[in-house]
């Protein structure tokens, strides 16, 4: 077993590439499971935008790296940069993990099967389910996919009309056209239609955030503006681990939603499937709850 008290000259590293950066639980998360499995591996953070992008991953390939997360904004800009995707990250168009394979850099997405393993945690069926889904881009691309995968019938996605719009009509597409064996019907919509939102919240069964509103440097903002529009049997989630309860989510609670469901477990489920890609071991999952959570 490695001496777990320093880093050695057959340390691997394992990265995350984001900005910003410094709320992120992933360091802690993965080095805490990392020394729990006795693996001499080091996963450092660093902050790392679009601009910077492809020559951070040139350095990484070439430091020979065991493999790096990516998250906000880089998900969908790494595509190009990559050598291989895995057959759910060529679905999505996005990518939150990629593993270095003797120089080959292959990305995957473990975001859309980290939520719904999240929701399922909480106590959830999604099967027959209707879903509001805010956002179009990496995270909420996986999850609208994976939703439909596993069972929900019916997704709204609110997307503003941005550069991630088309994003959302190609999520639609997808679900709608290119998924065989699936009986899910996806919408889009402008997230700026506060009408058509409220009302497609209001037939809905589950109501998700996937967009950074709520987290810095929009901490304490809602796309939601009040309670109002919620109901006690709503499902409510927000992909922000951090603050660990959103104003989307305060308004859950003050609605008496039954369930009002932060990132944390999303963010938990994600990062066990990305080491398990890794190391080829089963993240401690049990004690990085205890730990961490």
């Amino acid at each position: 077993m490695a001496d777990l008290g320093r880093i050695d000259g057959r340390t691997k590293l394992i990265g995350l590439l984001a900005t910003p950066i410094g709320h992120s639980l992933s360091p802690a998360m993965q080095n805490m499971s990392l020394r729990e499995r006795g693996l001499n591996y080091s996963y450092m953070a660093f902050e790392v935008g679009n601009e910077q992008l492809a020559d951070v991953v040139t350095g990484m390939r070439a430091l020979g790296v065991r493999g790096f997360n990516v998250s906000m904004p880089n998900k969908t800009k790494i595509l190009p940069l990559l050598d291989e995707l895995s057959p759910a990250a060529q679905f999505t168009g996005a990518v939150n993990t990629v593993v270095n394979e003797n120089g080959k850099l292959i990305g995957h997405i473990t975001d859309g099967t980290g939520y719904m393993r999240a929701l399922k945690e909480a106590g959830v069926d999604v099967v027959g389910k209707k879903m509001t889904l805010m956002g179009a881009g990496g995270a909420a691309t996986a999850i609208a996919i994976q939703a439909a995968l596993d069972g929900v019938t019916e997704i709204s996605i609110f997307n503003r009309e941005d550069d991630f719009y088309h994003r959302a009509l190609k999520n639609a597409q997808i679900i709608n056209e290119e998924i065989e064996g699936i009986r899910c019907k996806a919408t889009v919509y402008n997230l700026d239609d506060a009408d058509r939102l409220k009302e497609e919240i209001s037939t809905s069964d589950i109501l998700t955030n996937a967009t950074g509103v709520g987290m810095k440097p929009l901490e304490g903002e809602s796309v939601v503006p009040d309670a109002s529009w919620l109901r006690p049997e709503l499902i409510v989630s927000d992909v922000v681990y951090i603050p660990r309860k959103t104003r989307l989510l305060e308004l859950a609670e003050e609605a008496g939603c039954a369930k009002a469901i932060n990132g944390l477990g999303m963010m938990l489920w994600q990062g066990a499937a990305a080491f398990k890609l890794w190391t080829g071991e089963d993240m401690p999952v049990e004690y990085v709850k205890e730990e961490m959570f």
